[in-house]
């Protein structure tokens, strides 16, 4: 879908490139500009010398050695984003000004080019200087305040929502403006903060707080209702129950042989809930495989709680083809490409430096 565009990728660690691996994903080249010393998560504990976030972000780009404090490299930046399409960079704000690379550069040599600033708080207001991470932007947008245990302590997530979710935005952004640019001719700068991004979490949580003064967003989603909770199996797994609308619940109960329990359908998950009480015994009495067969047998919304290494062999991650392994390395799949050997390694270090110079290098 997008080929023949071409990006050039500032940026390191996740966010950033988790957004360039969307663009390359439906066809896009990337180019991968490195400092001398390499993306940082090159040298994290991983593979064949390269870190785990590293190949998992950043397959299929190619990857290019510039040292942006010097004029040469410097120049050689700016040919790159001369004949390119799209620009993204993760610096802080005012980074790649003083770098000689910034918006206002990149105009000057390619006048309708996308230029993406990702960044933790955007490139203006009282935070835009600050450092941050995932938990942290997580925390100012109220997300980390939703997911809280037993004693209402916020819960760390092991999965880093605001990166990804940054990242997702910004290609987002970015395919917005290639169209913008298709049916004008014109550019973009785009300002993309990974906290704003999060704020979209939250829309519903806003509205309804400002209109009820509830915290927890939709009452029917917030571990209120026995038809919609996470329950404990035999062998100490879990299972969640998604039985909202009227006709599942029904089939989960009718299943069951419990017609006691429709009536039910919107009590409380609390222990002073007889029902309640019943379905965790009920739940308790099966193993994980149990509730599986159950759950595809009958229609109501329920669904295995799945660790990471299960995910590989389930039959929907298998038959949707959602995980590919290349020489020994699995990737998450996408459904954008449609040739076979699609899923290359990631670039070596600076593996591309002379093939992309010799090709792109032209006086600015």
């Amino acid at each position: 879908m997008l080929e023949g565009i071409r990006v050039i990728d500032f940026s390191q660690y996740l966010p950033g490139p988790h957004a360039t691996l969307r663009l390359v994903d439906m066809g896009a080249e990337v180019i991968k500009v490195e400092s001398p010393q390499g993306d940082p998560s090159r040298a994290s504990v991983g593979i064949n010398g390269n870190g785990f976030v590293f190949l998992t972000q950043n397959r299929n780009k190619k990857s290019v050695v510039l040292n942006l404090k010097d004029p040469i490299d410097r120049k050689n930046a700016l040919n790159l984003i001369s004949e390119a399409d799209v620009v993204l960079e993760s610096f802080r704000p005012g980074v790649t000004d003083r770098l000689g690379i910034g918006y206002e550069q990149a105009i000057q040599v390619k006048k309708d080019i996308i230029y993406c600033s990702l960044s933790g708080y955007g490139q203006t207001g009282s935070m835009s200087h600050l450092g941050g991470h995932d938990i942290n932007y997580m925390s100012i947008s109220g997300l980390l305040a939703q997911l809280k245990d037993e004693k209402g302590r916020p819960v760390q997530p092991s999965t880093t929502i605001a990166d990804f979710v940054g990242g997702i935005s910004a290609s987002e952004a970015i395919l917005g403006a290639l169209v913008k640019k298709l049916r004008t001719g014109e550019g973009s700068y785009i300002d993309l903060s990974i906290t704003d991004s999060l704020f979209s979490l939250m829309s519903n949580h806003i509205l309804i707080e400002h209109a009820t003064g509830e915290q927890h967003g939709i009452s029917k989603l917030n571990n209120k209702y026995v038809c919609y909770f996470l329950y404990e199996t035999k062998d100490s797994r879990f299972v969640s129950l998604g039985a909202l609308e009227a006709k599942f619940w029904r089939n989960f109960c009718t299943a069951l042989n419990k017609e006691h329990w429709i009536s039910e359908h919107f009590s409380l998950a609390q222990p002073s809930n007889p029902v309640f009480n019943e379905m965790k015994e009920v739940f308790a009495n099966r193993t994980l495989a149990e509730w599986t067969q159950f759950s595809h047998q009958v229609d109501c919304c329920l669904a295995p709680v799945l660790e990471t290494g299960e995910l590989y062999n389930h039959p929907f991650s298998q038959e949707r083809g959602l995980i590919v392994e290349k020489e020994g390395i699995r990737y998450t799949a996408t459904k954008y490409p449609a040739i076979e050997d699609y899923y290359t390694a990631s670039p070596k270090f600076g593996q591309h430096s002379d093939q992309v110079k010799e090709q792109y290098e032209r006086k600015v």
